[in-house]
């Protein structure tokens, strides 16, 4: 089967909701033809229809998508992840973590590539939003006990001078492969990033407080579906006029 023909075969399958079809038909392609074959078609595929596959991260299996994709095209994905109604952000940690933390990846390269696009700090913010009062602790305090944080926040330009002091927390003491390493990355790797994550997610509370809640915001936009569908296969994000790389 030629390069485009699976393509078109994957964008079918994922179109009629059969995502674990979609997933075989891309890893019978590495087990046929080899890693390189894969990667020539996942850069060619939709940024959607990656996100469709990997977002359906099982922690009980190893997903050659996830193995495979590059920090660039994760960072495509990760940044239109919004538009699934996944209010526990449960999905976006899941794939996040799968794929930043793999055995052989650079975490900083992908979080980097998430960085340079539009969309990227909102997206991370979200992986965040269940923790944001201890980023906010570590942001002003260097650890993540909120006990020790006095509850102001810092300005931004306190902040901009804060993301460059020594760590007070080394890596080895928060390598969970989840949100605490990962903020530790930001602040540490990436801290202009880190700034305007931290940023993001005060915007996302002030409006919280405002009573604009996220689930109020989900109602508003057409683009976005239920996530219990998308849990079971049956629906991806519906397409937008703006949005080029749509499968749908």
């Amino acid at each position: 089967m030629s390069n485009l023909a699976l393509i078109a075969k994957t964008q079918s399958l994922i179109a009629a909701g059969d995502i674990v079809g979609a997933e075989s038909a891309l890893v019978e392609l590495a087990d046929a033809e080899g890693d390189g074959a894969l990667m020539v078609v996942l850069e060619q595929l939709p940024a959607k229809d990656i996100l469709a596959v990997i977002r359906e991260y099982d922690n009980s299996k190893e997903s050659v998508i996830n193995l495979l994709v590059t920090p660039e095209i994760f960072a495509r994905a990760i940044v239109i992840e919004k538009q699934y109604k996944d209010l526990t952000r449960t999905h976006l940690r899941g794939m996040v973590n799968s794929v930043i933390f793999r055995e052989d990846a650079n975490p900083v390269d992908f979080l980097t590539a998430i960085g340079e696009l539009e969309g990227g700090s909102d997206a991370l913010a979200d992986y965040f939003s269940e923790k944001w009062s201890r980023i906010e602790a570590f942001a002003r305090t260097g650890t993540f006990d909120s006990m020790e944080d006095d509850g102001e926040m810092m300005s931004e330009t306190a902040l901009l001078s804060s993301a460059y002091v020594p760590a007070k927390l080394e890596l080895e003491e928060v390598a969970d492969q989840d949100w605490m390493q990962m903020a530790w990355l930001l602040r540490y790797e990436c801290p202009d990033l880190f700034i305007e994550t931290v940023m993001v997610l005060r915007a996302k509370a002030r409006a919280h407080d405002m009573g604009l809640d996220e689930e109020e915001e989900a109602e508003e936009d057409d683009g976005k579906v239920e996530t219990g569908d998308t849990d079971r296969g049956k629906a991806t994000p519906a397409a937008r006029d703006d949005d080029e790389e749509s499968a749908i």
